[in-house]
């Protein structure tokens, strides 16, 4: 065991505390990694960043020392608690007790403009990008780390191996770059599977022409909720709802210009993004 590892050991133990699978906690503990995750988001004096699931603080120690104002949100209480503590007397550092997927974000971060910096437990981290989404007004940038395969889904193209429903609509609204690996030892305790750090910067206009937001996830999910079938039979549900039977779908498909036969799996966006005006003309 490293040092470092063996020191965020004799801290969980100090506090009384102790990793909980119910929360997926494995902590990061490596000094390198938290510097390059803190340097790839840029964060400098006039930045304001929300810290999701700080932990243990290994990441929170490189922005506290940087960043202007420094939100941390925590589910643990006794972690938090800990984190109020030992940042009490650092006026520009606050931490709230809640959970990232029940809280009101922006009662959490007033402010605007803020990066998103976040060692994110693998039970919600495609969960919380997509809470992202809806806030990326207020969060245009965020640099997370994520299970590898994860992290490989949503930077995945067209037609290759893990395109599906995360890919295709968070690369709709935003650019989204792998940073680097990150081994399982860098955490405590370790991982059964490999993370890597992403950054996502949320675009002011979709990637595609897109008129209804909500219609464009609709069909997306649709024909990626059957992936196996061919679209003609794939998005017949969402069809049928919307009053076109099996020949108004033919129609439809026809004037995307995509073919009735062809898997989800093989689109690009612009075809989503012209299937669902077809679909919702």
């Amino acid at each position: 065991m490293s040092g470092e590892r063996r020191a965020a050991q004799a801290a969980l133990a100090a506090a009384g505390l102790r990793p909980r699978k119910r929360w997926g906690q494995h902590f990061l503990c490596d000094a390198a990694v938290a510097r390059r995750i803190v340097e790839r988001a840029r964060v400098g004096p006039e930045s304001v960043v929300l810290e999701i699931g700080p932990g243990l603080g290994a990441l929170t120690d490189e922005l506290a020392a940087r960043a202007g104002r420094l939100y941390l949100i925590e589910v643990d209480r006794g972690l938090a608690a800990r984190l109020a503590a030992r940042y009490a007397t650092s006026p520009h550092v606050t931490v709230r007790t809640a959970d990232v997927l029940a809280a009101p974000l922006a009662a959490v971060v007033p402010d605007s403009g803020v990066t998103v910096v976040a060692n994110l437990p693998y039970n919600i981290a495609t969960t919380v990008v997509f809470r992202l989404l809806e806030a990326r007004d207020r969060f245009p940038r965020a640099v997370v780390m994520l299970q590898r395969e994860v992290a490989a889904r949503l930077t995945a193209a067209p037609g290759r191996s893990g395109w599906g429903v995360a890919a295709a609509l968070i690369q709709s609204f935003a650019d989204v770059e792998l940073a680097f690996a990150v081994p399982r030892r860098a955490f405590l305790p370790p991982p059964r599977v490999e993370s890597a750090v992403v950054e996502i910067r949320w675009r002011a206009e979709p990637r595609v022409a897109i008129e209804d937001e909500a219609a464009y996830r609709a069909v997306v999910r649709a024909a990626f909720g059957q992936r196996r079938k061919m679209l003609r039979n794939a998005l017949a549900a969402l069809a049928a709802a919307r009053g076109l039977d099996a020949r108004g779908l033919e129609a439809a498909l026809a004037r995307a210009g995509v073919a009735p036969t062809a898997r989800a799996e093989t689109l690009a966006l612009d075809d989503f993004a012209r299937l669902t005006r077809a679909l919702h003309a």
